[in-house]
């Protein structure tokens, strides 16, 4: 689908754009759909939903409500690509990911945000799940770029990232948590690269 860059946003019992979990999302996108210039306003909601692999290409989100987008699915081949855009004002996470497979962030950029991607941490099923980034412009205020399991082999990869506004290089890289089953909180065991799990050099990294 081309929205034609038009907006979209929530209205009635499809959720206010807060944080509250187990909101509908915006569009729904079937294993292999791809969904371009679209602009999602306020309330969000809760996004967007991939039931496998999907393609959003030049997507943006005007105030993040629960969660920008989901990768949902089963399928350990499954691979979600964020390709242009961007997100501001989410006060949890930008991107989502319940599923296995592999989340691929290109070409975005973010501001205003929690973490750009989280791998659940506490979700019904312990996938193994990867993110690769790329060409990001992150924006301070933000508080991490991926949040990783490392015990269930979780990996992030980063190149040509881009941080602004950010002196003191509060926002992390990625950090890494010990993932549990669903009900518990996982617990944040270290953040940094490391070669296996979270993968990047100082070069890849650039501060302006």
């Amino acid at each position: 689908m081309d929205g034609g860059l038009k907006r979209y946003y929530a209205s009635g019992d499809m959720g206010d754009g807060g944080q509250s979990e187990s909101q509908d999302p915006i569009f729904e996108l079937a294993n292999g759909a791809t969904l371009k210039n679209v602009i999602i306003g306020s309330p969000g909601a809760d996004g967007i939903h991939c039931l496998g692999s999907c393609t959003l290409q030049n997507v943006w989100w005007e105030d993040v409500g629960e969660d920008a987008a989901t990768l949902l699915g089963s399928s350990s081949s499954q691979v979600m690509t964020i390709d242009g855009g961007g997100a501001r004002s989410a006060s949890d996470k930008v991107f989502q990911h319940n599923g296995p497979g592999t989340m691929i962030i290109r070409n975005f950029q973010v501001e205003n945000f929690g973490k750009l991607y989280r791998a659940c941490g506490n979700c019904t099923n312990s996938y193994q799940r990867h993110v690769q980034m790329s060409n990001i412009v992150a924006t301070s205020p933000g508080k991490a770029l991926a949040g990783i399991n490392t015990n269930w082999g979780d990996t992030a990869r980063f190149s040509n990232i881009t941080i602004k506004n950010d002196a003191s290089h509060k926002i992390v890289i990625c950090e890494k948590y010990k993932g549990v089953p669903k009900g518990s909180e996982p617990s944040k065991i270290g953040e940094g690269a490391d070669g296996t799990n979270c993968i990047y050099s100082s070069s890849d990294i650039h501060y302006q």
